[in-house]
């Protein structure tokens, strides 16, 4: 049995996209079922547009979503004389000529066609050429076959039929030496020894010609699998006006990274009705077999509803890492109410506590982050809905009653001060929410919040007192 090799090819000419996200985890997956080799090459021939920062923001990417690769990063831009090599035994060989037409020469044929309503394609002046000019500057072409059609055996798509009439010949090396993409990704799977080429399905009427690249220099040709596109809800091609589409922008917006492979994973994979799956599940159940032959739709409720299913079930202690650099960026200095001196770390268990209240509310690290606040801010801003529902005058006279009470509390933690607000209840003829939802708004300005006590036992005594003293002074200043 051969040894599975597939790779995912970027062209670090911006982020990494949701659509190259999803065929990296294919191609991971399918690597990592068949206990095969996943192989990283970066696909830099685009010098322009080829940066720097884009080929960290890919490495970046697929470092956070965990799509780790066993050889590369591969950089075509470190292998132009490999493709040299290859591009002078087309030549030699004559399945390959050098093309002297101009850039002029070739704008010119191609307005022809347009004025004609016909398909540019080149013409093939220099395909028969017997002369070769000295000093003058030349492409190389490709000698693509002129009858009969290339068929793509695709193990997504099924059998792909193309009339060789209507393929090019294509330039392989420029003017200045430098190799096109399909001449480089020819050379860059066979000598990586590819053995599957997973990719989306806008590469398909590339794939024809890359098959006649592979079976001129008798080259084994891989199994391809062309899969679907990655759409909106309106069923048009995925754009930012449908959603974020890049990776990254999701970590910065606190979703878990499984939670993204997990939704990736669903748009266009199926395995029965399973929704959720962990990382090794997938790996267990991923096969092409599974991958259909229609447009994923990118669902942003969706990826919410599997985001908080992760952000539940995680461990508080990595929760509690991830989430301080969103807590710093909002609230600085960033400490407990409980300990105001001390810098807040990942193991402080008063934080643990805090992202549990809040886990089963919410759906990314964003949306815990904003809830929390309350914890971390001198005084709080209230709600106007809140306020104005509950903070009438009878409010401050019970909040003003209730106030030495807390004053005079030794143990500030949940039990004691339920019993109190309890106990304070009974003995005004009042129910417990009449005097709760108040110091629910003084202490965390809105009208919603995890259980009252713990909140009041995290925030801790002082800062209670002073809020709920706040809160009364506000009421009767409103008249």
């Amino acid at each position: 049995m051969e040894t599975i090799r597939t790779r995912f090819a970027p062209s670090p000419t911006g982020y990494l996209h949701i659509g190259g996200a999803r065929t990296a985890l294919f191609n991971w997956l399918f690597a990592r079922h068949n206990k095969g080799v996943f192989v990283l090459r970066i696909e830099d021939t685009d010098a322009e547009r080829s940066t720097p920062e884009a080929i960290q923001a890919i490495i970046d990417g697929m470092t956070w979503l965990g799509l780790d690769w066993d050889e590369g990063p591969f950089y075509q831009t470190q292998r132009y004389e490999l493709y040299q090599q290859y591009a002078q035994k087309l030549l030699e060989s004559g399945k390959a000529y050098k093309c002297y037409c101009t850039q002029q020469e070739l704008e010119q044929k191609r307005a022809r066609a347009q004025v004609e309503g016909k398909p540019f394609g080149y013409d093939r002046t220099c395909r028969d050429r017997a002369d070769q000019p000295e000093n003058l500057p030349f492409t190389v072409r490709f000698k693509a076959p002129l009858d009969g059609v290339t068929t793509v055996h695709d193990l997504v798509q099924g059998d792909v039929v193309f009339p060789n009439a209507e393929l090019d010949d294509l330039i392989i090396l420029r003017s200045d030496g430098s190799p096109t993409y399909n001449f480089c990704v020819v050379v860059d799977d066979v000598s990586m020894n590819i053995t599957h080429v997973i990719r989306g399905n806008d590469h398909l009427s590339n794939t024809p010609k890359q098959i006649q690249m592979y079976e001129a220099m008798d080259f084994p040709v891989p199994k391809f699998a062309h899969i679907p596109l990655i759409l909106g809800q309106d069923k048009a091609k995925l754009s930012k006006r449908h959603a974020a589409t890049s990776v990254l922008s999701y970590r910065d917006n606190g979703y878990l990274p499984e939670a993204l492979v997990n939704f990736l994973a669903r748009l266009g994979w199926s395995h029965g009705d399973q929704e959720i799956f962990t990382l090794q599940e997938m790996v267990e159940a991923f096969t092409l077999e599974g991958v259909g032959k229609s447009a994923g739709v990118f669902n942003a409720d969706k990826l919410l509803w599997i985001s908080q299913h992760y952000l539940k079930a995680a461990p508080l202690d990595r929760l509690a890492g991830l989430l301080l650099p969103f807590l710093a960026e909002k609230y600085a200095p960033l400490h407990s109410p409980l300990t105001p001196g001390e810098p807040l770390t990942a193991d402080s268990p008063w934080l643990h506590r805090v992202i549990q209240l809040q886990q089963e509310r919410s759906r990314t690290l964003v949306e815990v982050a904003d809830a929390v606040h309350y914890y971390f801010v001198e005084q709080v801003q209230y709600n106007e809905k809140a306020a104005r529902k509950t903070f009438k005058p009878a409010a401050a006279d019970l909040l003003s009653a209730f106030l030495p009470i807390l004053e005079e509390l030794e143990t500030f933690d949940v039990a004691h001060l339920e019993e109190h607000a309890r106990i304070f209840a009974e003995e005004n003829g009042i129910q417990l929410g009449d005097i709760a939802q108040p110091i629910r708004v003084a202490l965390t300005g809105g009208a919603g919040s995890p259980g009252l006590f713990d909140v009041m036992a995290l925030l801790g005594k002082p800062l209670v007192i002073a809020r709920i003293q706040h809160a009364i002074a506000w009421i009767r200043a409103q008249g």
